[in-house]
């Protein structure tokens, strides 16, 4: 599976530490729930400073101080209007152990 401490692959469920405000408790999303994932690159203007929260009301990002080295996120829709996006450490790892489980991945 997958685990970097905040975002984690179990046999049931993707969980992603530091989730709510504030709070800093996890999300539990079961596979079955995630209709696809989108790969997007990290920018200025696109998440890399956005330490916590959201900016736009649709993407909501975990509490992650590292994000700002990080260069991939990763915006799950669950079929809902806020989306959560995540910034492993290890995408490639992250997107392996997704695939398991058949979650469908776009990269944009």
């Amino acid at each position: 599976m997958y685990n970097d401490g905040l975002v984690t692959c179990t046999a049931r469920e993707l969980v992603i530490r530091r989730y709510y405000f504030p709070l800093a408790s996890a999300k539990r999303i079961p596979y079955g729930r995630i209709r696809g994932l989108q790969q997007v690159p990290l920018s200025r203007v696109g998440g890399r400073w956005r330490i916590w929260g959201s900016g736009d009301f649709v993407h909501y990002f975990n509490l992650d101080p590292g994000r700002v080295d990080k260069s991939v996120a990763f915006v799950l829709d669950l079929g809902a209007r806020v989306k959560p996006v995540i910034t492993p450490d290890d995408p490639e790892r992250l997107l392996a152990a997704l695939a398991e489980h058949r979650i469908p991945v776009t990269r944009g």
